[in-house]
C-alpha cells in the first residue's frame, strides 16, 4: 500500500491536460478545495501562498480555474423543487449526537452498474464535482463521495442522475463511524481513498473535529486492498503535516509512493511536487 501526500494547493503549476494522471488529479482536486486560508504554515510558506495568489489575481482565479476544468460536465444550475437552493453550513462538527448514527450500505446492484469493479471513496466530497469528472473520464473504475452535509450529497446524486453516470454514488455520512461498514459491504476493490482539503478547525480545542483520527485511518487501512493508494491533500500545511503523521503512525502497511515509484516527482521531505 501506499500514501500519496501533497501539501497546500500548490499543484496548479504546470497545465493540465499535459499531466500524468496521478498529477492530474492532484492539481484538479487543488484548484476544486483551494481556500487560501491564512493561518497555518511557516512564514516562508505563507508568503509563498502570497505570491502565487497576486499571480493567480492577474491571471485566473482559482473558480475560474474549477469552472473551466467542470465545463465539459454540463450541471444544471437549477435542480428540484425539493432541493431548492442548496446553501450549507461550511464548519460542521463531527462529533454531535446528530451524525453519530452510521449511515446504510447501499444495495450496490442498484447504485453502480458493476460493483465488482476497483472502488476510490473520496472522503467529505463536497460539491461531488471533482468525482464526476474523474467518474466521467475514468469509466473502468467506481467512485463513491461521502459528505457529512446532507444537502451536498443530494445535489451531487441529482448531478449523477442528470449525467447518467453508472459508476458513481454519493452518500450523506460521517466517515469516521460508517465507512468501515459500507466499505466492508462492497463487493470489488477498495483502491484508492482520498480526503482533499478537509476543515481545517483552527482553534486547539476544536482539532478533536477533524476529520482524520486514528480510528479512520484504522478503517481505511483494513479495508484497503492490496496495492491500495490513500491520497491526502490540504491546503492548510499543519493539517497536511497533521493527517501525513496519523498515516506514517502504520509504517508496517504503508509506504510513501516516492519510495515505491521513484518516477513520481517528490521533495527531500516526500511531498508531491
Amino acid at each position: 500500500m501506499a500514501i500519496i501526500v501533497i501539501p497546500f494547493s500548490a499543484s496548479l503549476h504546470a497545465p493540465l491536460a499535459s499531466s500524468p494522471s496521478l498529477l492530474r488529479i492532484a492539481k484538479l482536486a487543488a484548484a476544486t478545495c483551494a481556500r487560501c486560508y491564512s493561518s497555518g504554515g511557516t512564514a516562508v510558506q505563507l508568503q509563498q501562498q502570497q505570491r502565487r495568489q497576486q499571480e493567480e489575481r492577474k491571471q485566473l482565479r482559482s473558480p475560474d480555474l474549477v469552472a473551466l476544468e467542470y465545463a465539459d460536465l454540463n450541471l444544471p444550475h437549477k435542480l428540484s423543487e425539493e432541493l431548492g437552493n442548496v446553501r450549507v453550513r461550511q464548519h460542521v462538527n463531527p462529533l454531535s449526537s446528530s451524525f453519530s448514527m452510521p449511515a446504510q450500505a447501499p444495495n450496490w446492484d442498484e447504485v453502480l452498474e458493476d460493483p465488482t469493479l476497483p472502488l476510490m471513496v473520496d472522503i467529505g466530497s463536497g460539491s461531488g464535482r471533482f468525482l464526476m469528472w474523474l467518474a466521467k473520464t475514468n469509466p473502468s473504475r467506481n467512485y463513491l463521495g461521502l459528505e457529512i452535509r446532507q444537502k451536498l450529497s443530494k445535489r451531487a446524486e441529482c448531478w449523477v442522475k442528470e449525467l447518467a453516470l453508472k459508476n458513481i454514488h454519493f452518500l450523506y455520512a460521517n466517515a469516521t463511524v460508517s465507512f468501515r461498514h459500507i466499505i466492508s459491504t462492497y463487493p470489488g476493490p477498495l483502491m484508492l481513498v482520498s480526503i482533499l482539503c478537509p476543515d481545517p478547525h483552527f482553534k486547539k480545542k476544536h482539532h478533536k473535529r477533524r476529520v482524520l483520527q486514528k480510528p479512520l485511518v484504522d478503517s481505511i487501512l483494513d479495508t484497503l486492498a492490496p496495492g491500495g493508494k490513500v491520497f491526502i491533500q490540504s491546503d492548510v500545511f499543519e493539517v497536511a503535516v497533521d493527517m501525513r503523521n496519523l498515516f506514517d503512525g502504520r509504517c508496517d502497511l504503508l509506504q510513501h509512493v516516492d519510495s515505491i515509484d521513484p518516477t513520481i516527482p517528490c521533495d527531500v521531505h516526500g511531498w508531491l511536487l
